[in-house]
């Protein structure tokens, strides 16, 4: 077992990294950070394959986040979640403070420093 950011990995090479590029309005951080925690931690996280995630709130650019989500496989959230309704209730949680829609991209871990 791994350990890596803060999350237990059993394999880290196999890891999936979403990670999504997120705009909201102007003036709405303080309730789109409590909105994408509880999104997070009642719904995403139900979702097979989900082994963890974080945001980041951009300095230069308080209406910017970066929310990065950790899959067992690709599949995990391209099918299993994109195409359930969890994903219905996550875009009803957090779709709303959306200034447009977020740029997600994937990625493989090809080096981790200890």
């Amino acid at each position: 077992m791994e350990l890596l950011y803060g999350l237990v990995f059993t394999e880290v090479a196999t890891m999936i990294l979403e990670l999504a590029d997120i705009r909201i309005q102007p003036g709405q951080q303080a309730a789109f950070e409590k909105a994408i925690e509880h999104g997070l931690n009642t719904v995403a996280s139900k979702a097979k394959g989900f082994r963890g995630a974080k945001v980041n709130r951009c300095i230069e650019t308080p209406e910017r986040f970066v929310l990065q989500i950790f899959w067992d496989t690709l599949e995990d959230h391209t099918v299993g979640f994109r195409q359930s309704t969890l994903f219905t209730e996550w875009r009803a949680i957090v779709g709303p403070f959306f200034a447009a829609p977020p740029h997600v991209e994937h990625f493989e871990l090809t080096y981790a420093s200890n």
